[in-house]
């Protein structure tokens, strides 16, 4: 299921406003389409679409996969997405592909809690990447205790967003139990008082376990490198169909 922060319409129409600096996706289109030269590519968990679009900006032929369809409908009202092939659902839902580069940006790794979800998940894209064939994902690094600055007090902004008016929102941790970490994302929209509770969980699993899991799953770990976006806080992993 989506996350409600991403299914709920009111909420998908202001995600990207609320956070607009999206220069962590700066790496991903660097190695994307400048260091692997792909051609073809398979963005799971796309949201808003933002970065399906500016690979296909650049030519690449761009297929965005998301379960929510609020902000898959969000992208589609975007200049230039009817250069990318947008499907809503699961990687259950993907039709035959052999594509050159997947990727899963920001916290989509993270929130496949369960190891069946999370080894399911990797298999579609492994069949779905041709051989010689590169997954490009990033994860928090559990060590860095990312969460305990995820407070009210630090995460607390109220925003014009044109069309909307107001719209006040933050992040609050709400219980860390090892891996998993919880944390609500309230969103007030000032013009009429309505307030929408989001309520998420994401797995902060170590390098070693995420490495383990690719293995498993038949992918090469290539290179694991401190994301640039976060450095020390964050690794960007590229793993490799055989």
């Amino acid at each position: 299921m989506p996350d409600p922060i991403f299914a709920e319409p009111r909420l998908a129409a202001v995600y990207d406003p609320l956070d607009p600096d999206r220069s962590d996706l700066d790496a991903y289109e660097t190695i994307v389409a400048d260091e692997l030269g792909a051609r073809s590519v398979l963005d799971v968990g796309c949201g808003t679409g933002t970065f399906a679009l500016r690979l296909a900006s650049r030519g690449l032929d761009v297929t965005g996969l998301d379960p929510a369809a609020a902000s898959v409908q969000v992208a589609r009202s975007k200049a230039g997405a009817d250069d990318v092939r947008w499907i809503v659902g699961t990687v259950d839902d993907l039709p035959s592909l052999q594509v050159d580069a997947a990727t899963m940006t920001a916290n989509v790794a993270q929130v496949f809690l369960e190891d069946h979800e999370w080894h399911a998940t990797l298999d579609a894209i492994r069949r779905a990447l041709r051989p010689g064939g590169t997954l490009v994902f990033e994860a928090r690094r559990p060590e860095a205790r990312a969460w305990e600055g995820w407070t009210k007090q630090a995460t607390h902004q109220v925003v014009e967003v044109p069309g909307h008016g107001l719209v006040e929102d933050w992040v609050e941790v709400t219980q860390v139990d090892g891996e998993l970490v919880t944390f609500e994302s309230p969103t007030i929209f000032h013009a009429d008082g309505a307030r929408f509770e989001s309520t998420s969980t994401l797995r902060f699993r170590s390098r070693p376990a995420s490495e383990e899991s690719l293995r498993h799953c038949g992918l090469d770990v290539l290179d694991v490198r401190d994301h640039a976006y976060a450095p020390g806080r964050a690794w960007l992993y590229l793993a490799g169909r055989a």
